[in-house]
């Protein structure tokens, strides 16, 4: 272990910021510090005091194995770095799946099989004695470049422990001698994040770059820091939290189920008049009748109340109900008690509770990437808020929300990624469809129907019609995604135009997400002998198809929207500003009212910038619509 000093550090850093330093910190001891293959083991009573000092004057790009880890302690004092390379992040963009976790990281970057799932609890069983890793002799760690110092961190096959892969000893509590060896170990845990983080990057750097003019920096590499962006941004919206105006809030919510009500009682009476208001437009009596209640949330019960007026309907979807909606008065009413009661049961008081804090902040958990289409998600009902409940999100006094919605942002994709010419010709007006529908001898509503049916891969109705068009106008992006749907159907592992990989062998595929009819989530279908069930089959592999052909449009849109998001986060630091939600294609800022202006000139100014790396080479324009509000709920 070498004697720490600032100075060595910025010495082996350089003057070029962006250089990679790995960092480990543990609650209430200090940091551990790795670069080119020096570390430290440094003891401080503040380790985000002395982080956001090394962040301001070295300007690294920090290395850790997740951002939930490292940067979430860094917030709890409101500590955030401009740059990192998130391990997690890198191994789901080189090796796809759900799996992210610091064991599973390891075994992908030295060539080991993936290892069995964490656990929330270790048993004696997990505590092997110290054996220097033998590995694959491929990777970081293994055969002879092992570190005797590192032992141990490994298990006899070379898989990380159990009990140091989950990263609680960063947190648990030590005092005495025993504190000197957490740091040390905290040390040589940043040297290991270091050695992945170069594997990663070789990995990366050994992708093709399917850009039509590659730049200094291959695109798969770029991907790896915009969706390390992500990862950290997730982590800090959830610290953040979106503002709201909870009297605004509980205004929207007692237009549909009443004022707030004292007691949990009163709550279920006022459920049961809600529910018996509707059940008596449909017969006489309080909903009851041969000693039976109507259970409005059961689909088969209401569908016997809408026989019983002659609406013999297969479902009770909404879309289906509400052309009848004029035709009987009770159907009306059940329409309107399904929106009251979502709000009830999904956004009502209970979820103000829940989820609002003190400060007015709304809080869920963020995700940095879904497992199939690559989104960033949220909990707490934050990406599906009924969009009357927009006029609660509201900027705080001195402040103003910016909002910026992608416009057409998956066919312009479509147009850089398929390199299809006529396409990107189309994808450089303000307006996609204009000339989609000029080329295609229709009006606009047939040429949006066309091109979102060659991305979803609709083939019936309307939809197959204006598909077979675009077939004959835009061939390349045609091909493009039938390419992806075959690799689907024949579960062949797939890259989006970042270079993130989606798998599709079978019993492990992203595509579980596809909105198949189940079979592929089921493991009775995986372990059944091929052509045993043919129907089922072959109705798995089409969701496959259908869900690849859309994974590489949709992902890379979604890697897209990241990297913009990353600029527009790191240029909105001057400002004092911070992004507050990503909706898909639209960011949300809030920002001092004074830079307003600077805000939505930095929202272009991103997109531009992101573009011009992203799309090199392609033409293809990318646009937003960018509205400076006090609500929501005002945005166009």
């Amino acid at each position: 272990m070498e004697p720490w000093s600032t100075a060595e550090l910025g010495r082996l850093l350089g003057s070029t910021p962006g250089r990679c330093l790995a960092l480990v910190v543990v609650r209430g001891l200090g940091v551990g510090l790795a670069v080119d293959g020096h570390r430290w083991a440094v003891p401080c009573a503040d380790p985000a005091g002395l982080v956001a000092e090394l962040d301001r004057e070295l300007r690294p790009r920090w290395v850790w194995w997740d951002a939930r880890t490292t940067a979430g302690e860094l917030l709890a004092a409101d500590v955030r770095v401009r740059a990192c390379w998130d391990l997690a992040a890198g191994h789901r963009v080189l090796h796809g799946g759900r799996r992210d976790d610091p064991a599973a990281v390891w075994a992908a970057a030295t060539g080991l099989p993936e290892p069995p799932p964490p656990r929330r609890e270790v048993t004696l069983l997990d505590w092997s004695e110290p054996a220097i890793h033998a590995g694959s002799g491929t990777g970081p760690g293994s055969g002879a470049g092992a570190d005797a110092e590192s032992a141990d961190f490994f298990a006899p096959d070379g898989q990380l422990r159990p009990d140091l892969a989950g990263q609680d000893w960063l947190a648990d509590p030590v005092t005495g001698p025993a504190a000197d060896g957490v740091l040390d170990r905290a040390a040589r845990w940043a040297a290991l994040a270091l050695r992945v983080r170069a594997a990663q990057d070789a990995g990366l750097r050994a992708l093709p770059d399917p850009r039509a003019t590659p730049l200094a920096l291959p695109l798969a590499v770029l991907t790896a820091y915009a969706e390390s962006a992500a990862a950290l941004l997730a982590v800090e919206l959830e610290h953040d939290g979106l503002p709201l105006d909870r009297r605004a809030a509980e205004q929207y919510i007692s237009g549909f189920v009443g004022p707030r009500l004292a007691t949990p009682a009163a709550e279920v009476a006022a459920r049961a008049r809600r529910d018996a208001a509707v059940v008596g437009l449909f017969r006489s009596g309080s909903g009851e009748e041969g000693g039976v209640r109507v259970d409005l949330r059961n689909p088969l019960q209401v569908r016997e109340l809408l026989a019983r007026v002659g609406f013999n309907f297969p479902d009770t979807r909404s879309w289906r109900l509400e052309p009848f909606r004029d035709s009987h008065p009770g159907v009306a009413a059940f329409l309107d008690w399904r929106k009251a009661e979502r709000i009830a049961t999904t956004y009502g008081y209970g979820w103000l509770d829940r989820h609002v804090g003190a400060d007015g902040r709304l809080r869920g958990v963020w995700a940095a990437s879904d497992g199939a289409a690559g989104r960033m998600t949220a909990g707490a009902g934050l990406h599906n808020l009924p969009a009357g409940l927009r006029v609660a999100v509201a900027a705080e006094p001195g402040h103003v929300l910016v909002r910026a919605d992608l416009g057409q942002i998956e066919p312009r994709v479509l147009a850089v990624v398929s390199g299809d010419a006529a396409l990107a010709r189309a994808a450089r007006a303000d307006d996609l469809y204009a000339p989609v529908a000029a080329q295609l001898h229709c009006d606009r509503p047939t040429a949006k129907v066309a091109v979102l049916a060659a991305m979803y891969g609709q083939t019936s109705g309307t939809a197959g019609a204006a598909l077979r068009r675009m077939e004959r106008a835009y061939p390349r992006a045609i091909g493009y995604l039938r390419a992806a749907e075959e690799a689907g159907l024949v579960g062949r592992d797939i890259r989006t135009h970042g270079g993130r990989l989606i798998r599709l062998r079978p019993g492990e595929a992203d595509a579980s997400d596809s909105g198949d009819d189940g079979d592929a989530a089921d493991p009775r279908a995986a372990d059944a002998p091929p052509g045993s069930r043919p129907a089922e089959d072959r109705a798995r592999r089409h969701g496959h198809g259908r869900f690849a052909r859309n994974a590489v449009v949709q992902g890379a849109a979604a890697e897209f929207f990241k990297a913009w998001a990353a600029a527009v986060r790191t240029g909105l630091r001057p400002f004092g500003g911070a992004i507050v939600l990503c909706l898909h294609d639209e960011l949300l800022l809030h920002v001092p009212a004074e830079h307003a202006a600077a805000a939505t000139a930095l929202l272009t100014s991103a997109l531009e910038s992101t573009a011009a790396f992203w799309a090199a080479g392609s033409s293809v324009r990318f646009v937003a619509d960018v509205s400076v509000v006090a609500r929501w709920s005002e945005a166009k």
